[in-house]
């Protein structure tokens, strides 16, 4: 039996021709809803003396990373932003942790389970930990995810991005800290 189709609709269809400003409505949508922005404000302050937890049982302080540029990421398994971002930034400590690059994705998550689950199923090696309230109130508090932050190789606090990062983004940031 044939497919049944509907030839009004297929007319309707083949007259339909949106105009400039529709298309350039709708690529800014898909741009966006794929690549929302983020956005990056100076920050030049001190951290206070900060250790993180590791999920694989390894004990980190900010201060055993003086001399590298450091990412700390504050993200959740639930959150899809945080879920986009991750392939880019797993590329990114891949290419850049031999230059001088480290990261420390802080997750949000309640269950350290739901969280090695994730990160095996995707296969990032990132050093993870879970993200207590102190972690975030020495940051200054964390209302978005993601939300992350940069800071210096003589461990100063410089960038806050709130929003999605992305590799050429990081590139950019991480590629100026390192040459100071």
């Amino acid at each position: 039996m044939p497919p049944i189709i509907n030839t009004e609709l297929a007319a309707r269809l083949k007259k339909f021709r949106p105009d400039p400003l529709t298309l350039l409505l709708l690529g800014l949508l898909v741009f966006f809803w794929f690549r929302p922005p983020a956005w990056v404000s100076d920050e030049q302050r001190a951290l206070p003396p900060l250790r993180f937890e590791l999920l694989d049982g390894r004990h980190v302080s900010l201060e055993d990373l003086r001399g590298k540029v450091v990412l700390v990421n504050f993200w959740a398994t639930w959150c899809p932003y945080c879920r986009h971002e991750m392939p880019a930034m797993q590329r990114f400590y891949a290419d850049w942790r031999e230059r001088g690059f480290e990261m420390i994705a802080l997750s949000q998550d309640e269950d350290a389970a739901t969280v090695r689950q994730f990160l095996a199923e995707n296969a990032y090696y990132f050093p993870v930990g879970l993200a207590d309230a102190g972690h975030a109130a020495a940051f200054g508090g964390v209302s978005r995810l993601p939300t992350s932050f940069l800071i210096d190789k003589q461990g100063r606090l410089r960038k806050k991005i709130s929003g999605q990062v992305h590799y050429a983004r990081l590139e950019d940031l991480v590629g100026e800290l390192l040459k100071d």
